[in-house]
């Protein structure tokens, strides 16, 4: 049985590039730095320049973090890309020889170069290496030896302006040689040169496919690629590897130690929220990298306080795109579809604005109505648009669709969207049996990091899949210490293609538990079951209830939204219970029912009667009665008023 040989991932050859970039910078007097100055070569060093090949090869494979695989947008399925084996490179050019071991390195080929200069190129390939990460085979042979191999010629760069560059370069040229292709360059006159960086010409140039084979999996997604890889492990590895690397261009990581992959990130610090916050635009700049100004800027909610700025480079953003669009694939959003796009954005706020850089590069046709929505506008874009999909949050859609229902009893919608908040079991079934919706789909996200997890059709609850490879979930206790699958903890994600403003082991400030699941629509791995709001836990009288019990317990009453508030009454402590219900409730009779199911809400005490300690208060709203924040449409789930 033959294995499968190792895979190398482009993301090391950047770190690597990137270390020799900062020792030709800061260190004449190293053996690379010397011997490219006595092979009058210095020029030559201008192509390890790891952020301009980082932006090269992220167009030219179709995203560094999701190589080797390629997903196409309309269909869902991918192309895989593999490294052809053992390239040979014939050293007539030093520019040439290292712009082909650079990128023949990238997409994971050993590389043999020919030359009769052996002890540069064994000195650059050794300068590479000194970091440590894992790089494929270099070997060195004479000029015109007969070897195995892709021989594969680097052309010259041909610049077509006298006064631009000259001809004699080791890098460019100013007429091409015979024999040997190139890539012409027509220079503008008075430009210094080409403005596009070498890395980036070399990408969409034919040679480069040279180094590469692509085989199109038809019928195979991006999640179940890699959840099939043999490889997975490494991958991952090198995800982290790469995270960490570049998150320690910012203030805040600076001092973080190296790690060599996944088992060491236990060891690195949780980022906590205030951290964040402190370190964040506009407050300072330590979560910052100092890059060029590229991609969007979002908000936080702000509903536990001020805002957060949140900045995505446009690598980050692209990314995200990247990830999002299978993931409403598989949240059964599929070509044709038409879809109102309903979550709350503006003001910077990221829900509209995210999805709907998803859905315009998707084969369905999208009306982004926002929180601008209204139940009118809902019944015209169904009837006269054909509209079948709804996306939106729960706390701020379905108080429109009943009224949407009420106005029209025929209106009828094919699937729902959500996110935000989770959605009750009775608000779901009122979905099927009043709008006969046969697919309820959530997603899981975070403004800070984007999607999380989603719930396909054949989750229940609040369990979701998790995509590791984007936001790399983990449970902890209080210290930040990994629990075991199935213990329920804190959960911190680390945000493994965002690297401005990176995060690394967040306390999203959410509980939850994670196991291994068979799922019945297919995919199989980890599953994150989300357990609400770390500050969901209400503490009184000496007692605890979890606002998710109250919240579960309340199902039967078809409550769609709960608040609890915490707070003092003329020395008295009180918990006011507020819901939304399309039913009309009676208060006192969800008190008792409350004070029945959970004793620690009763007003029973071990006290002198007269003494008074604890009062339930019980509020009972219409839908869409309560406050929701102007920036995310949410409502404040638990309130302590104690605490201030």
């Amino acid at each position: 049985m033959s294995c499968r040989p190792v895979r190398h991932y482009p993301t090391d050859l950047l770190l690597a590039v990137e270390h020799v970039q900062q020792v030709l910078a800061d260190d004449v007097s190293s053996p690379v730095a010397r011997a490219l100055k006595e092979a009058d070569l210095l020029e030559v060093g201008g192509l390890l320049d790891a952020d301009a090949l980082a932006h090269a090869l992220d167009e030219a494979l179709g995203g560094l973090s999701q190589f080797p695989w390629r997903p196409l947008t309309d269909t869902g399925d991918v192309w895989e890309q593999t490294p052809v084996g053992r390239v040979v490179l014939d050293d007539g050019r030093a520019g040439n020889t290292l712009r082909g071991l650079l990128l023949a390195w990238a997409v994971g080929n050993a590389v043999l170069v020919r030359t009769s200069r052996p002890a540069l190129w064994t000195t650059v390939t050794e300068a590479l290496r000194e970091p440590g990460f894992p790089l494929p085979a270099a070997e060195i042979a004479a000029a015109g030896a007969e070897v195995e191999g892709t021989v594969v010629v680097v052309p010259d760069l041909v610049v077509l302006s006298e006064e631009a560059v000259s001809a004699s370069g080791e890098l460019y040229a100013g007429a091409g040689r015979p024999g040997v292709p190139s890539v012409r360059v027509r220079v503008t006159s008075g430009q210094d040169g080409p403005q596009a960086p070498v890395a980036d010409i070399d990408c969409r140039s034919p040679w480069f496919r040279q180094l590469f084979t692509s085989v199109y999996l038809a019928g195979t997604s991006l999640d179940a690629a890699r959840r099939d890889d043999p490889g997975r492990a490494s991958r991952m590895d090198a995800r982290v590897r790469y995270l960490v690397g570049m998150a320690r261009r910012t203030a805040h990581y600076r001092d973080l130690p190296r790690v060599e992959g996944v088992s060491g990130l236990a060891a690195l610090p949780v980022l906590e929220k205030a951290a964040l916050e402190a370190g964040s635009l506009p407050r300072a700049t330590g979560m910052s990298s100092g890059a060029r100004p590229s991609g969007e800027v979002l908000r936080s909610g702000a509903s536990g306080g001020e805002p957060r700025y949140i900045v995505y480079s446009r690598t980050d953003w692209e990314n995200m795109v990247r990830e999002a669009i299978p993931l409403l694939r598989a949240l059964g959003i599929h070509p044709g579809d038409r879809v109102l796009n309903a979550l709350v954005g503006g003001g910077l706020y990221g829900g509209l604005l995210t999805t709907s850089s998803e859905l315009t590069r998707m084969p369905v046709e999208a009306f982004s109505a926002g929180q601008q929505v209204t139940a009118d506008l809902v019944l015209m874009l169904v009837r006269d648009f054909s509209v079948n999909v709804l996306l939106g949050q729960p706390a701020v859609v379905l108080p429109l669709l009943r009224e949407a229902r009420r106005k029209d009893p025929g209106l009828r919608l094919e699937k729902v969207v959500y996110g935000g908040t989770p959605m009750t079991e009775s608000d779901k079934r009122w979905l099927r049996e009043e709008l006969g919706t046969r697919s309820i789909t959530s997603i899981l996200a975070a403004n800070d990091g984007a999607q999380i997890g989603y719930q396909c059709e054949g989750l229940g609850g609040t369990l979701h899949h998790v995509n590791d490879d984007y936001n790399l979930v983990e449970v902890v206790d209080e210290d930040g210490a990994p629990l075991p699958d199935g213990e329920t903890g804190h959960l911190l994600i680390t945000a493994m293609q965002k690297f401005e403003g990176p995060l690394i082991r967040y306390r999203i400030g959410d509980m939850g538990r994670v196991t291994e699941r068979d799922c019945d629509c297919g995919v199989s791995g980890r599953v994150l079951e989300y357990l609400g709001r770390s500050d969901g836990l209400l503490k009184f009288k000496s007692a605890t209830v979890h606002y998710g019990e109250i919240a579960a317990a309340l199902e039967e009453f078809q409550v769609s939204q709960l608040q609890a508030e915490l707070t003092t009454r003329e020395g008295t402590e009180t918990l006011v219970l507020r819901t939304e219900s399309r039913e009309e409730l009676d208060p006192g009779a969800l008190k008792s029912f409350l004070a029945g199911a959970f004793p620690a809400l009763s007003g029973d005490h071990l006290y002198d009667d007269g003494l008074r300690l604890f009062e339930l208060v019980v509020e009972c709203h219409p839908e869409g009665g309560l406050e929701r924040n102007p920036v995310s449409g949410k409502i404040r789930t638990v309130i302590d008023r104690r605490l201030s």
